[in-house]
């Protein structure tokens, strides 16, 4: 298990970041390889975000010295959603056959998490999102025509979408990890426009199902010192709660999104107008 420590910074050294530098600290450009599975730790509300990509072998999260307990889950929550293929999850001894658009929430305290591949020569792919807990929930299945839809957006304004609520108060109990899915329809490009800031919360965003020679254009920053990440398929961004996130494509995208901090509602943002942005 590869673990890619990412510290926190304040918004006035972002601002003076050129390319290279925003990429590293804020960009996860490989989140999948076969057999392994790679995360990243934020010091943004200690969120753990990557992906498992188990072919010929068992994946097994771990914990350690980075985490300061036995197990992964000791002390942590974890929200996992299949992007591709088929597998297998198992967690504290119950089997969850997964497909593509199928979520899984998992609890403090189930000591172990595996990832199992149904056919090695076509691996899955498992992203996962994990955020400290103080108690216990116990793990829901959630296939996405049990996530809670909600479809926003204008045909005028290139944005109409439809959010599917995974992990959420209205599907399942969580200490404060909250997570879903967005698809945009046909012929839309940009995910939130006008776009919001939220300082009780950070998120994370992996954007994935692009064609070849796409890219989305993840816009980042204080509202009045914006700043950009081209983002290729399958690779995930931090973004923290004093930024906006916003992305516009150059064509059909889909992505996934998870928070963690004060709260659980979904709508407590501070949205901004887009002639205030800079």
């Amino acid at each position: 298990m590869k673990l890619d420590i990412r510290y926190a910074e304040h918004p006035e050294d972002v601002k003076n970041y050129d390319t290279e530098t925003l990429r590293k600290h804020f960009l996860l450009e490989k989140v999948f390889s076969r057999d392994e599975i790679i995360l990243a730790y934020t010091h943004g509300d200690r969120v753990v975000f990557g992906g498992a990509m188990p072919g010929a072998k068992k994946l097994r999260l771990e914990g350690g010295k980075d985490f300061g307990s036995d197990r992964f889950l000791d002390r942590r929550e974890l929200g996992i959603i299949c992007i591709a293929g088929t597998g297998l999850v198992s967690a504290g001894g119950i089997d969850y056959p997964m497909k593509k658009g199928d979520g899984l929430y998992v609890g403090k305290g189930v000591q172990d998490v595996v990832f199992t591949a149904s056919d090695e020569a076509e691996p899955p792919k498992f992203y996962l999102a994990s955020a400290p807990a103080h108690t216990g929930y116990p793990p829901v299945f959630i296939p996405i025509e049990k996530a809670n839809p909600r479809k926003l957006g204008e045909p005028g304004s290139v944005n109409v979408r439809t959010i599917y609520q995974y992990v959420h108060p209205g599907v399942c109990r969580s200490c404060q990890l909250v997570m879903g899915l967005t698809i945009l329809e046909e012929g839309s490009v940009w995910n939130t426009m006008p776009c919001h800031t939220h300082e009780r919360r950070m998120e994370v965003y992996i954007y994935f199902d692009m064609k070849p020679g796409a890219a989305v254009f993840h816009f980042h920053g204080r509202p009045g010192e914006t700043r950009h990440l081209v983002i290729q398929n399958e690779q995930a961004v931090i973004s923290p709660s004093w930024s906006i996130h916003a992305g516009v494509g150059t064509g059909a995208y889909t992505f996934i999104w998870a928070m963690a901090g004060e709260n659980q509602v979904f709508d407590d943002m501070d949205t901004l107008q887009t002639a205030d942005l800079r």
